[in-house]
């Protein structure tokens, strides 16, 4: 019996330095970000670029992109997910321009040419920083919010306390604590993750149109997270579904651009449903012979 309490004193105390460790180094996990020099300049073919920096509250600077068109019919704020940096993110500025919207993109701190300390709160000011810039030159029912994986959540963060023109999920997670007991299921979760993003919380509170698209064959984010999500405000929820569509090749499949164009040149109308079958009534009962 003494042998087994030392083992589980062991097991216990193992146990914690693992939690501990998880909540400090949970960044090294959560974000993969590539640093470019001050004076790196970025360049894409066919596409007109204005590098910007904005300086935040607390002496950051917030690094990003301005993809322009002549005469845009609007703006796409894109949330990138949690890797590189802008750089090659920029690629698919190509795919909102082409049907005639500025692009705006950002790197996260500590990405790219951003500075400041990294944290969960900071990076939900940040964004909003940048998009109240957006809205100082832009009416708010011109701006596209568009969230790359974990960028969904913080683009769905946005969402829920602005009013932009519509909400588009690019393989959204339900939460990122969520996606961490998938890997980590022994793990206290809720009590070490520093950054939970939990999007289906935030969606609860988004008045806007909301697009989510995913890959039927994403191994990474499941698909069936975008199911749950859709069924939060569906009413509002538009659910497109990528067939074969991994994580990161959505981009190479054609319905990916179909879907896109249809959304982004969409005009919400209201629906008439008084002549339709939704109110039909089936009766059970068996007709005389």
């Amino acid at each position: 019996m003494q042998n087994w309490g030392y083992i589980v004193v062991i097991f216990l105390v193992a146990y914690l330095i693992a939690s501990i460790i998880l909540y400090y180094l949970q960044e090294y996990f959560i974000f993969k970000p590539e640093k470019l020099d001050k004076d790196f300049q970025f360049h894409y073919n066919n596409q007109t670029v204005k590098e910007y920096n904005l300086e935040t509250r607390d002496g950051a600077i917030i690094n990003g992109l301005h993809f322009k068109v002549n005469n845009p019919k609007g703006v796409v704020l894109y949330l990138k997910g949690n890797s590189k940096s802008i750089k090659g993110w920029g690629k698919f500025a190509v795919d909102f321009t082409r049907h005639g919207y500025d692009v705006i993109m950002l790197d996260y701190r500590g990405f790219g040419k951003s500075t400041g300390r990294r944290s969960f709160k900071a990076i939900k000011r940040d964004l909003q920083f940048v998009y109240s810039k957006i809205k100082e030159k832009v009416n708010e029912k011109y701006i596209i919010l568009y969230g790359r994986s974990m960028g969904s959540g913080f683009a769905a963060k946005l969402a829920s306390i602005n009013n932009p023109k519509m909400l588009i999920l690019d393989a959204p997670y339900y939460s990122l604590n969520k996606v961490a007991a998938k890997y980590i299921p022994f793990m206290p979760i809720s009590l070490i993750m520093r950054y939970p993003i939990p999007t289906y919380k935030w969606l609860k509170y988004v008045n806007c149109p909301i697009h989510i698209i995913h890959g039927t064959q994403d191994k990474l984010i499941p698909f069936k997270s975008s199911i749950k999500l859709s069924k939060i405000r569906p009413k509002l929820t538009r659910l497109y579904t990528v067939i074969g569509g991994g994580h990161k090749n959505l981009n190479n499949f054609e319905s990916y651009h179909k879907m896109l164009g249809e959304i982004i040149n969409s005009k919400m109308k209201r629906l008439n449903l008084s002549d339709t079958s939704i109110r039909v009534l089936h009766s059970s009962k068996k007709l005389n012979a």
